[in-house]
């Protein structure tokens, strides 16, 4: 059984190739002249299917399922991909997080493993990237596209950005589109361009008695590269060594695990208990608009997979509160100012906190984010120390908090930035905006600065 399902996408691809002939018989190797043919069989790489694979990207060549592109955009831009190998590499080292999930994913389907790389062409495999069309996300969904496959946007989060969930939904995409186009070429310039766009350029072939495959379509530019662009990463995936190009090793096993979060907890908090950058894991929970990541929503935080017992153990002994920041629902008609007084802080902190312009003085209705009082109230350090300095008591769960002064001074010194200040006293830059009432990130030296009380927790 195993090895008929490592048999599998080798007979796809056979099957796939000749339906990719059949669908273009004006396009084949026999017609010499003509650089845009289709080539049915992949002959460019030798896959072992007798052990298992290498690394996750061994797995990924070992699904290919869609005919080669050989055309002379494929090759302009693999020539293109080829002679920049640190860009490929950096995609490479960001995909490597999200590689395994997603190949897992596509194999489940039974779907063609090529669209594992699609990211690389959509966001060069960030989860963070936006287009100026407002695409956002790995995969790149538009707001409208995002709603209809049910990616939650809103003011806490944007699950266009969600590695799982816009991994489902772009599936489910892709799915949908091979099921109208049949055919794999017309599904992927579909996602691009839209499955509207591309039936409208099939029909006009069709009334002008033109052939209707992908290479016979009059596509506007971007449309006309997507493929090609595909091609060319794959092809530098089927043989790196070829182009010069150093993949970095991705393991054929999971690098994420998810933790259900029941209560609210700061990203930063999240972050620290994890014992992890809070880049690194912002990289793996990009989703989240707000600097807290809301209970009602029923949260999954992704960590690395030997992150999880460390942010189970340090978050089972901390023992402050998780979050630093109350959400409040305003009253119809009641002001920031008055909001502000409610909860003793500034109200350029409130609005600081909330994105909201001086010009608007009534709340909207939508929940606030009330930041930390500037006395009293549990700062987001509420660990001071590095979770992975803690006191091995500490860590354990047997040490007893002690009471600290809840902020001190700094005075500001050359090259001090609110970021390394953040990063030096374990906060935010919001929370230190808050806490001293700054409207901009400049800082003078020599200026006394209010930052969360240092000391230890045990």
């Amino acid at each position: 059984m195993n090895l008929l399902r490592l048999l599998l996408p080798v007979v796809l691809a056979i099957l796939a190739g000749c339906a990719g002939t059949q669908r273009n018989p004006a396009t084949t190797a026999t017609s010499p002249d003509n650089k845009q043919q289709y080539v049915a069989a992949d002959t460019s790489r030798t896959v072992d299917l007798t052990s298992p694979p290498r690394d996750a990207w061994d797995r990924i060549r070992r699904g290919f399922a869609i005919p080669n592109l050989n055309t002379q955009l494929a090759e302009e831009w693999t020539a293109y991909y080829a002679a920049h190998p640190e860009s490929v590499q950096r995609m490479a080292e960001r995909a490597g997080k999200y590689l395994y999930f997603i190949v897992e994913e596509i194999n489940r389907r039974g779907l063609p493993t090529e669209l594992a790389l699609l990211p690389f062409v959509e966001s060069a495999y960030n989860p963070t990237a936006l287009s100026r069309s407002q695409a956002s996300g790995l995969w790149q969904f538009v707001p409208a596209t995002g709603q209809y496959f049910n990616l939650k946007q809103d003011w806490w989060r944007d699950e266009r950005r969600d590695p799982i969930a816009s991994t489902y939904a772009a599936l489910d995409y892709l799915e949908k589109l091979f099921e109208m186009q049949g055919d794999w070429y017309l599904a992927l310039a579909s996602y691009n361009w839209g499955e509207g766009s591309v039936q409208r350029a099939v029909a006009k072939n069709e009334a002008a008695g033109l052939p209707t495959d992908y290479l016979s379509l009059n596509m506007p530019e971007e449309t006309r590269n997507y493929v090609p662009k595909l091609q060319a990463i794959k092809n530098i995936i089927s043989n790196p060594k070829k182009y010069a190009v150093a993949l970095p090793h991705v393991g054929n096993s999971p690098y994420f695990a998810m933790v259900r979060k029941t209560r609210d907890i700061d990203l930063e908090l999240a972050a620290r208990l994890a014992e992890m950058p809070l880049e690194e894991f912002k990289a793996l929970n990009p989703s989240y608009n707000r600097p807290v990541i809301r209970a009602e929503h029923q949260p999954t935080l992704l960590l690395p997979a030997d992150r999880v017992e460390k942010f189970n153990a340090n978050l089972q002994a901390y023992k402050g509160d998780l979050t630093s920041w109350k959400v409040y629902q305003p009253r119809r008609g009641e002001s920031y100012a008055a909001i502000a007084k409610r909860f003793g802080v500034t109200e350029t902190a409130l609005r600081s906190a909330n994105g909201v312009g001086q010009r608007t003085k009534v709340a909207s209705g939508s929940a606030l984010l009330i930041p930390a009082a500037p006395q009293g109230g549990v700062q987001l350090a509420s660990l001071e120390t590095p979770v992975g300095a803690m006191p091995k008591a500490t860590r354990a769960g047997r040490a007893t908090p002690t009471k600290r002064p809840n902020v001190r001074n700094h005075k500001v010194r050359s090259g001090d930035t609110l970021t390394s200040l953040a990063r030096q006293y374990g906060t935010s830059v919001d929370a230190l905006k808050a806490l001293n009432n700054l409207k901009s990130s400049k800082l003078k030296v020599g200026a006394q600065l209010r930052v969360p009380g240092t000391g230890t927790r045990g």
